[in-house]
């Protein structure tokens, strides 16, 4: 009897995580369009396409780099620390962006 309860729990938390996955999963799409919409402010210094500075550094891999250009380790806390804070000519985005256009604008990031 206590085998089938540890079973059917089993069962349910597996089929919860499912559906948080493939939650997750349809809303990143949106997330990427509206990040991409959020990265527009951002292009007349940063460029996507390739890793080639304009005003800052390009973005094209940004995520699949070992260190962001301020040499802290790429992590989306650094870079949301970095869109927060600014620095280096960048200027501070702390209470330009809500927290939903950063997170959306860092899902596009992790796109590039």
């Amino acid at each position: 009897m206590r085998l089938k309860w540890m079973v059917m729990l089993v069962a349910v938390a597996a089929d919860a995580s499912l559906v948080a996955a493939q939650s997750a999963r349809q809303k990143q799409p949106a997330d990427v369009a509206k990040g991409k919409t959020v990265f527009a402010q951002c292009s007349a210094c940063h460029d996507v396409a390739s890793t080639v500075k304009k005003v800052g550094p390009g973005f094209k891999g940004l995520f699949k780099r070992a260190k962001m250009a301020n040499g802290k380790p790429m992590s989306e806390a650094n870079v949301r620390a970095t869109i927060d804070s600014g620095g280096n000519g960048m200027p501070v985005y702390r209470q330009a962006l809500t927290a939903a256009d950063k997170d959306a604008l860092i899902a596009y990031l992790k796109t590039l």
